[in-house]
């Protein structure tokens, strides 16, 4: 069987460009009523996705006990240097493991009832970035601010 030539008459229409994505990422979330349809997209996924990782226990998750924070079991202590430690390694290894983001400023602080987590991500092959505001409270557990 032969092959056909193929032969292109409008060289312009080897330039045109492809037409824009709209969403890189896309995904649900049940957890934000105020979310009709519950459709998640780009920075707003990952930063569910993030918060989702940081409400784990680690351990908690079946067949993957390396899954999760730590944060939940060192809430109680004061912030010292090794507990400070302790906190950025699991911070910084929750925000590295997603391939999406790359976490570029990480401040921990500690208030009366728990921690603020300040973070910046940026998000891989695009110029989108976001700011996160975390607290993690002894008695009411993970607020967004």
């Amino acid at each position: 069987m032969a092959y056909k030539t193929l032969v292109i008459t409008n060289q312009d229409s080897i330039f045109q460009q492809a037409t824009k994505q709209d969403h890189f990422y896309k995904g649900f979330s049940t957890v934000d009523i105020t979310n009709e349809g519950n459709n998640l997209f780009d920075i707003e996924l990952i930063k569910q996705d993030i918060i989702n990782h940081f409400n784990t226990k680690r351990g908690e998750r079946v067949m993957r006990p390396e899954f999760g924070s730590v944060i939940w079991d060192l809430i109680m202590e004061p912030l010292t240097d090794d507990t400070t430690d302790l906190l950025k390694n699991d911070i910084k290894n929750i925000c590295t493991a997603d391939p999406r983001v790359i976490p570029t400023q990480m401040d921990l602080t500690e208030y009366q009832d728990g921690y603020l987590l300040e973070l910046t991500l940026q998000v891989v092959g695009t110029d989108q970035s976001a700011n996160m505001r975390i607290s993690f409270n002894r008695e009411t557990g993970t607020a967004i601010q």
